[in-house]
């Protein structure tokens, strides 16, 4: 795992957790999300901000496969994000969810909104692995998923996340062909949204 020192405490933290922060003007610092997030409380006035140290949780999905969350708070100045992430190769990947809240609300409440929107996520399932390759599971047509940049391609190409694992686009449309002379209509939310 890549580790940067942070500029602030200088205490060295998982590359994940810098969060490049300033201005043109005044120049820029890589801070670690707790020193970024006592940056953002004091120019915002939000004396009472308190940043959590969150340990990483695992979770178990639809099949019984595991999963190990790790979570990272952001203040924001009218809003607070708690985002919980799975690690793949070092870097955020597979499963991530994301909630906004108050930043004078209670932090605690906020994280058992996350901790539902992951259990609802994680009971469903949207693909199967069959004779013909991966599918759309069940029969209701329904897919959700979060669409990401696909790395391995020279074109701007994206990759979606479904059930926690990279599908290639290609492979997606592979996977759509199965509805041929259908209809669908594709609804893009922000991450933090509840759907």
């Amino acid at each position: 795992m890549h580790q940067i020192q942070c500029e602030e405490c200088r205490e060295l933290t998982p590359s994940y957790e810098i969060i490049h922060y300033g201005s043109m003007e005044d120049g820029y610092r890589q801070l670690c999300t707790r020193c970024y997030n006592a940056e953002v409380a004091a120019r915002c006035e939000l004396d009472d901000f308190e940043h959590i140290e969150l340990e990483p949780v695992m979770m178990l999905d639809k099949k019984g496969v595991e999963h190990v969350f790790h979570f990272r708070t952001r203040l924001f100045g009218t809003g607070v994000g708690i985002d919980a992430f799975e690690i793949r190769d070092g870097v955020p990947g597979g499963y991530q969810f994301s909630v906004i809240g108050d930043p004078q609300g209670e932090l605690l409440s906020l994280l058992g909104r996350l901790i539902e929107k992951m259990r609802r996520s994680l009971s469903v399932m949207y693909l199967e692995d069959t004779d013909l390759g991966v599918q759309i599971a069940g029969d209701n047509g329904i897919v959700r998923g979060r669409i990401e940049w696909d790395e391995t391609s020279d074109i701007n190409t994206p990759a979606l996340i479904i059930d926690g694992r990279e599908i290639a686009w290609d492979e997606f449309g592979r996977m759509l062909m199965s509805f041929e002379g259908f209809q669908f209509k594709l609804e893009i939310h922000d991450r933090s949204d509840d759907v």
